[in-house]
């Protein structure tokens, strides 16, 4: 495996970051996570322009244009020949000082890294998951913009141990107003008398590049869509409930907190905007160049 690395291409096992650095010490920086289908970088541009989006919020300046990371993104696929792939994209504060003052980082560092991941087992998109609540609540914007996709998950990984703990995949989280946000990766949609409706921004959720894609083919198939305010009183009363992501893609919910929604199992609407996504991912992105000798 191959790893953009600082403006270079090296083996994995010479990719390395420095125990000085920030995103390390701090969790001072930012990413997007990418995927690939079938040659087709998704979404790369979108992906791109959320990570300038979040580095300017926090003040960190890549060291390259929006045109030489969607370049080198695409290098970095072509490179190791995966047709299917998640790429992570990293930039760090770099490396500084044992202190949290980030002019201590004269340079940021950035790495890209293409490699697998299947979050769900492709039975779940079949067969639907179920959610609890978690008791760790999301952090307000007050106190941190969830709009940025920063390197400091711990506020999600708290939440995803409670789900682990509990025996199920993901977990609901809630803002300190005990309304939804999102889950621990992402966003979550109800559908109930013949309306879309997923949480508004401002409640505590990261605008998911497959948040979006799955409000515009809502829009595109005709559906009433509304982002709004939702408690867990409408999640439970949920004729259909599922969740996206660039790892999730749209997995089907079928219970919360024990609560059955709808019938218990995936519903059409879910369903048929599941498969018209997967036809929009090979699609709609960048086509990358590869070796058909070398592709995996």
């Amino acid at each position: 495996m191959l790893i953009y690395m600082d403006g270079k291409l090296v083996p994995d096992e010479e990719a390395k970051v420095s125990v000085f650095d920030h995103g390390l010490l701090y969790g001072d920086g930012i990413f997007e996570g990418i995927r690939v289908y079938e040659g087709n970088v998704f979404r790369l541009r979108a992906h791109i322009e959320r990570l300038y989006e979040s580095a300017k919020t926090i003040g960190l300046e890549i060291p390259m244009s929006l045109e030489e990371v969607e370049a080198a993104t695409v290098e970095t696929v072509e490179a190791n020949g995966m047709a299917n792939a998640y790429i992570r994209l990293v930039v760090t504060r770099g490396r500084g000082d044992l202190g949290i003052d980030p002019t201590s980082c004269p340079t940021p560092t950035l790495f890209i890294i293409c490699s697998t991941i299947q979050l769900y087992p492709e039975e779940f998109y079949e067969t639907g998951i179920p959610l609890i609540t978690a008791s760790t609540r999301r952090i307000p914007m007050e106190c941190l913009d969830p709009r940025i996709k920063s390197l400091n998950y711990l506020n999600n990984i708290l939440a995803k141990i409670e789900a682990k703990k509990a025996g199920v995949p993901e977990a609901v989280m809630l803002n300190l107003s005990g309304r939804v946000a999102e889950c621990t990766a992402d966003n979550i949609f109800i559908w109930r008398n013949g309306k879309l409706k997923t949480p508004r921004l401002t409640e505590g959720a990261l605008p998911g590049v497959t948040r979006w894609a799955t409000l515009e083919l809502a829009h595109e198939s005709g559906l009433r869509v509304k982002e709004t305010v939702l408690g867990l009183h409408d999640l439970y009363n949920a004729e259909e409930c599922f969740l996206t992501g660039t790892g999730a893609e749209i997995v089907p919910v079928v219970t919360i907190d024990g609560r059955q929604i709808g019938d218990g199992k995936p519903g059409p609407t879910t369903l048929d905007l599941l498969a018209r996504f997967r036809k929009l991912r090979v699609s709609d992105g960048y086509k990358v160049n590869l070796d058909p000798a070398a592709a995996r």
